[in-house]
């Protein structure tokens, strides 16, 4: 591969950059920006080459879309180019959430009724994101079984391993399940890193997944411990932003880094930013540490996206055409249903969702969002405004 020129390098941050500023919608949304940007609009890459990189990332835990981006970023400009995509689209909500809790800080939430407003937000995402997901990775009788045992083992055994342990099991009885699929033979997919270099990544995803814990025993260092967090929720999460809260919730709010009602809160305003939903750790790192916590959040949740992004696409074309990988991942992808809505009863609902008005209020958010397609951003100002007039009634 050539070596990208600064001129090139320079075009990837910008252009990264005002789809940051500008993408609003969640996943499925930046990816249709992606699509019209990169491919139509400028033709970094053709349409068959951005089909079959987004099918990996659908596949790979952590954010599908900033993945997606990273891997337009380093087929343009290799490596520097994947690192650059990814602070372009990231940065700008980066800084407003950052912002955000630093605001949040010096005024007392607890009372505060567009906070409430925010909470029911909230709600009103996480039940549309349910339908949607639904709908496509629960069609038959088989996963929405899946759904149901992991929704119930998610909520009836609440430990820090029975999301672990419930992917697991999907994925076990996803490939039992639908091992003798049938498979579309598809074109071939090139990528422009060595499969030495994509071992090299994937040694490193899992060398950290395993060692952060025991530094984290040892040092009892704050900032290993926030690292560690992060890096595994960023390491574990299949199905999107959205499934981070309930990973999050539990990493922070009992072990009391910050409470439920700053954590819902920050959930509630990263709806109404652009860019990718897992800046949403920014927020966390800023409310414990400033600044410095939301750089260390921020590296630590994306790091497993960026090496298991690089670490696969050398070895998807040959991945991908394995039926028996494909049925484990339809039962994950029907378990991740599951943990979303235990997530949405406990803590969304549960915190959010306090008297029949409230739940009117929802109910009328949630429709601005499944049905007369308003922009998410729209719900969220609504949510405030709504916050506030509750809390004078």
């Amino acid at each position: 591969m050539k070596k990208p020129t600064y001129a090139t390098l320079w075009e990837i941050l910008l252009v990264s950059m005002r789809l940051g500023c500008t993408s609003f919608g969640g996943p499925v949304a930046h990816l249709g920006y992606f699509y019209e940007e990169y491919v139509r609009k400028r033709k970094w890459m053709d349409e068959k080459s951005y089909v079959d990189l987004v099918a990996l990332c659908q596949f790979l835990p952590g954010p599908a879309s900033s993945q997606v981006g990273i891997g337009i970023g380093v087929m343009r400009g290799g490596l520097l180019g994947g690192i650059l995509a990814f602070i372009g689209f990231t940065l700008p909500s980066v800084i407003a959430l950052i912002l955000f809790a630093l605001l949040l800080q010096g005024f007392g939430i607890g009372e505060a009724s567009w906070i409430h407003g925010l909470k029911i937000v909230a709600v009103a995402i996480v039940a549309h994101a349910i339908v949607g997901m639904a709908e496509k990775l629960a069609p038959d009788l088989q996963r929405k079984s899946l759904v149901l045992f992991a929704l119930v083992g998610t909520l009836v055994w609440q430990t820090a391993f029975t999301q672990v342990g419930v992917i697991l099991i999907a994925g076990a009885v996803g490939y039992l399940l639908y091992k003798n699929i049938e498979s579309k033979e598809e074109a071939s997919f090139h990528f422009p890193l060595s499969k030495r270099f994509g071992a090299t990544c994937l040694a490193l995803f899992f060398g950290l997944l395993l060692a952060l814990p025991i530094i984290r025993e040892i040092t009892s260092l704050e900032w290993v411990t926030m690292f560690d967090s992060f890096y595994r929720a960023g390491s574990l999460v299949f199905g999107g932003g959205h499934v981070v809260l309930p990973l999050l919730e539990r990493e922070f709010v009992p072990t009391g880094w910050l409470s439920e009602e700053v954590f819902l809160a920050g959930y509630g305003a990263t709806q109404a930013m652009p860019g990718p939903l897992f800046t949403f750790a920014a927020y966390i790192g800023a409310i414990i540490n400033g600044w410095q916590g939301a750089l260390i959040a921020t590296i630590a949740i994306f790091l497993p996206a960026f090496l298991l992004i690089l670490g696969a696409l050398p070895f998807w074309d040959k991945l991908r055409r394995n039926r028996n990988i494909k049925g484990a991942f339809m039962g994950v992808n029907a378990a991740v249903v599951g943990i979303l809505i235990a997530a949405f009863y406990d803590p969304i609902w549960t915190s959010a969702i306090l008297t029949p008005v409230d739940f009117a209020f929802a109910a009328i958010l949630f429709s601005m969002l499944m049905y007369w397609k308003v922009a998410p951003w729209i719900v969220v100002v609504t949510g405030v405004i709504g916050g506030v007039l509750l809390g004078l009634l």
